[in-house]
C-alpha cells in the first residue's frame, strides 16, 4: 500500500552539525523533499562575519541559536543573540545580523515558498504583461 502522506522521519544529527569547523560559514543544513511546507536551514557565520540589512521575504521567521553569538539588528533595536535564544522575524521586518567572537550557529525555520522565478524582460509589453 502507498501511502501520500509522507512519512516522519530524521533529519540530522544537530550535535554532529555542530562540531562542523567554525570557521566553515555558510549553509550547514537544509531540509530537502517537495511535498513538505516548511523551509528550515542551519546557517553559520564565522567570527566576526556579517550579513547586511534587508527586507524579509513574506513569512515569518523563527530563528534558534544553536550555537555561538551575535546580533541581530532591527529597525528599532540591536538584539544581543546567545546559545539558546529564540528570535521571531516578522515577515518584511528589516534585518542585518553579526557573528561575535566565537561565530554563530542558528537554525530557520519558516513556511514553504516557491523559489523566485525572473521573467525576462520584454520591451513589447505593458505594465499588465500583454503584449502590445
Amino acid at each position: 500500500m502507498t501511502n501520500a502522506t509522507p512519512l516522519p522521519r530524521r533529519l540530522t544529527n544537530v550535535g554532529a552539525l555542530l562540531s562542523t569547523d567554525t570557521e566553515a560559514a555558510g549553509v550547514l543544513w537544509k531540509l530537502d523533499g517537495s511535498d513538505r511546507g516548511l523551509d528550515s536551514n542551519v546557517v553559520a557565520l564565522s567570527p566576526g562575519q556579517h550579513i547586511e540589512r534587508h527586507a524579509g521575504a513574506e513569512v515569518d521567521v523563527l530563528l534558534l541559536v544553536l550555537s555561538g553569538n551575535g546580533s541581530v539588528d532591527t529597525a528599532d533595536e540591536t538584539i544581543a543573540l546567545a546559545s539558546g535564544d529564540l528570535v521571531w522575524l516578522p515577515r518584511y521586518s528589516e534585518r542585518s545580523f553579526e557573528a561575535g567572537e566565537s561565530g554563530l550557529i542558528y537554525l530557520t525555520v519558516h513556511q514553504h515558498r516557491e523559489s523566485l522565478v525572473v521573467k525576462p524582460f520584454r520591451g513589447d509589453q505593458d505594465t499588465n504583461g500583454q503584449v502590445v
